[in-house]
């Protein structure tokens, strides 16, 4: 084992920060791509002449396809990019197709929103004011509404402004109904949830009054919620009413305004096949104790499993060293790596 010195900014966490990617970049949506198009809405020409507000909304789609990879992480499809597989996933109308849909949707609405409340879209919006001098009874309590609430309404619009208005002239397709439907489902996830956080006032911490606002839920907690609508969506046919869409079963209820749907069975995902988006999971690390998504049975389709004995070199026995650098020593471990064949 070996000393290394370390400064302390390199152990730190980074916090998230959202910045610009770049037009050509694997970035699904890119609004600096749509905004080259030749036909747009009235609403996106103006979105797209406003260079603060379409940087926001294309964080959200970076937003939207990051909690993608995570939630899909151990899946056959984990909402890679690589290959165009992502952009090719999202041309078919499958379960996968739905939640990246319903994502976007919830990823636009959700830094539009933050935006409006952390004061950099001032020129457009501000902090929701609706409830203010108001008074509600809650569990806890008297309370007036104050503060500075989240703006999910303004959110929600903008999020319509780059999304939905695209398909103003053919709201009757089938292909289009699923798609507008998933993109209110992503909405609601976030504004039917929104949570209310307080503030007490008085003298030495105590509660003669009570402040409250609207705040948005972590989107960990909207991408975990957009994936159990996943594992529940519904598939559906067009009614007969040429405007509309039914369950495909007889027995499946109507799906509600927050849930998820469909049009065609997806792939398994197994092997290769560009044109679908799939990349097989050949060479996919895999845990072979698991009987879940990630367990090497199900994730390898049934091909089986290789074991490799692999060495690797870490810090560790770190220690601080005043004033500004960690002193580690550097180890070695050997641990198993499993990958489908």
């Amino acid at each position: 084992m070996h000393a290394v010195l370390v400064p302390v900014y390199l152990l730190l966490i980074t916090p998230i920060t959202f910045s610009w990617w770049p037009a050509g970049s694997q970035l699904l949506l890119d609004p600096q791509v749509m905004c080259m198009k030749k036909r747009q809405s009235k609403k996106m020409q103006e979105m797209c002449q406003d260079t603060l507000l379409k940087a926001y909304v294309g964080n959200g789609v970076r937003l939207a396809q990051e909690e993608c990879q995570w939630q899909f992480r151990h899946r056959r499809w984990n909402c890679t990019s690589t290959q165009r597989s992502l952009k090719n996933v999202v041309l078919n109308d499958t379960r996968e197709t739905a939640f990246v849909n319903a994502l976007i949707a919830a990823g636009v609405t959700y830094t539009v929103t933050r935006a409006c409340t952390t004061g950099e879209l001032q020129h457009k919006c501000s902090c929701d004011s609706t409830w203010k001098r108001q008074k509600k009874y809650g569990r806890e309590g008297d309370f007036r509404w104050d503060g500075c609430g989240e703006n999910i309404n303004y959110g929600v619009r903008r999020s319509k402004d780059f999304l939905d208005s695209r398909y103003k002239h053919v709201k009757n397709d089938i292909k289009t109904l699923v798609k507008l439907h998933n993109y209110a489902a992503g909405r609601m996830a976030i504004k039917r949830h929104m949570r209310t956080q307080c503030k007490c006032h008085g003298i030495s911490g105590s509660c003669t009054m009570k402040t409250c606002w609207k705040k948005m839920p972590a989107f960990r907690e909207v991408g975990d919620r957009l994936k159990e609508h996943f594992d529940g969506a519904a598939k559906v046919i067009p009614g007969n009413d040429g405007h509309s869409f039914v369950p495909e079963g007889d027995t499946i209820k109507p799906p509600g305004r927050e849930d998820l749907v469909y049009l065609e069975e997806s792939i398994k995902y197994c092997t290769e096949n560009l044109t679908l988006g799939s990349l097989g999971t050949k060479g996919r690390s895999c845990n072979a104790s698991s009987l879940g998504e990630e367990g090497c049975d199900i994730l390898c389709c049934g091909r089986g499993y290789q074991t490799v004995r692999r060495r690797e070199t870490v810090n560790c026995n770190c220690e601080f060293k005043w004033c500004c650098n960690v002193v580690c020593q550097t180890c070695e471990n050997e641990y198993d790596e499993i990958t489908c064949r």
